[in-house]
């Protein structure tokens, strides 16, 4: 394979092949990706499932009482995941980054950060490097939103 690779670049003599060659590698690369991310997405949604299954059956009448920021965490691992496989396909589908779609899951990421936070073990900086975050997230996410619909 490797030489299959070598003997591509020494023929990329010109740029327009080098770049088709490029482009072909940058897509093989997503699609590895997307089959890793669909993986994650199985695995954390299995996690996800064994947790409930092992809290419902160690205290059925308590269910959420402890658990329940765990329980969020799970569940927004598995939104974060399945927003990065959106962000694999919109590459695949487009050929292009989409900022937007990147925004949204950082967004969801330090939500999920936020939800699971426990205030006891973090410090004001923690928790004013959380609030930067997410206000420069909201403040490029608008600014990403007014540009694209002036282009639509």
């Amino acid at each position: 394979m490797l030489k299959k690779i070598f003997r591509q670049i020494r023929k990329s003599n010109t740029d327009e092949n080098f770049l088709h060659f490029t482009e072909s590698v940058e897509v093989a690369v997503a699609k590895i990706l997307s089959l890793a991310m669909i993986w994650v997405i199985l695995v954390s949604v299995c996690d996800l499932l064994i947790f409930l299954g092992r809290t419902w059956l160690s205290d059925p009448q308590h269910l959420f009482k402890d658990s329940l920021f765990v329980i969020f965490g799970l569940f927004l691992n598995v939104l974060i995941a399945l927003e990065i496989l959106e962000n694999i396909t919109a590459y695949l589908k487009k050929h292009v980054i989409q900022v937007e779609l990147v925004i949204v899951t950082s967004l969801i990421a330090v939500s999920r950060k936020i939800i699971i936070l426990d205030l006891e073990k973090k410090t004001a900086a923690d928790l004013m490097g959380l609030a930067t975050a997410i206000f420069a997230l909201s403040i490029s996410y608008l600014i990403v939103r007014v540009t694209n619909r002036g282009n639509d």
